[in-house]
């Protein structure tokens, strides 16, 4: 996905980027290719990949909810800032908390944050399942783990007013399981949306859940 590409698909859901926007996008880029050398943050290093795979698939969590009407969004297990850096960039109004288990990333991050000049936007070194500080009106995650581990992670820092998004791959097999349904309904969530779409260009599936617990 070219740049040119990328504003078109981003606009199809929505957003129209501002030439700020488009430059810190590119500034991250090039700070993740840079730190890349030195830290493990990602496979993908292709510029047309980037902004498929990471920057334009972060963005798709707007199908299932408007972000401009949200204050605050937990990004957990973070990693090279997918979905949460882009995010922020793409939403200003955002108070937006990164976190993640290993240093040298939340060490990168603060980096980026830095060189973008991003306000409003803090990292966090724990693991999720042991931040139990604060709540949200989002909390996302990416391809971090299993719809069950990813429950249990979330379940003491969700309150009736919080919408848990998280962005998966396929997930059928999951949301059948026996297990599964159980635990939502141990904790009292349900599944209040379910998008389904394939990514551009690559064609690859992807599901966005909205879970929240039952008034």
């Amino acid at each position: 996905m070219t740049k040119e590409e990328f504003i078109k698909e981003i606009k199809k859901l929505g957003l129209s980027p501002t030439s700020l926007q488009l430059e810190q996008l590119e500034k991250y880029y090039n700070m993740l290719i840079n730190w890349n050398e030195k830290i493990n943050l990602t496979r993908i290093t292709k510029k047309e990949d980037v902004y498929l795979k990471h920057f334009y698939d972060s963005l798709t969590i707007i199908k299932i909810i408007d972000l401009k009407k949200e204050e605050t969004l937990l990004d957990f297990g973070t990693g090279a800032g997918f979905p949460g850096m882009v995010l922020k960039i793409m939403f200003p109004n955002l108070k937006v908390t990164l976190l993640d288990s290993l240093n040298k990333r939340i060490i990168f991050l603060n980096e980026v944050i830095k060189e973008l000049n991003l306000k409003e936007i803090e990292t966090v070194h724990e693991r999720i399942e042991k931040y139990t500080e604060k709540r949200f009106d989002v909390l996302t995650t990416r391809a971090v783990a299993n719809l069950s581990k990813l429950i249990e992670y979330t379940k003491n820092i969700m309150d009736k007013n919080t919408k848990f998004i998280p962005l998966k791959g396929h997930i059928e097999e999951e949301l059948q399981d026996v297990e599964n349904k159980k635990l939502l309904q141990k904790y009292g969530l349900t599944i209040r949306d379910k998008k389904d779409f394939l990514l551009p260009k690559e064609k690859s599936t992807r599901t966005i859940l909205l879970i929240e617990k039952r008034k």
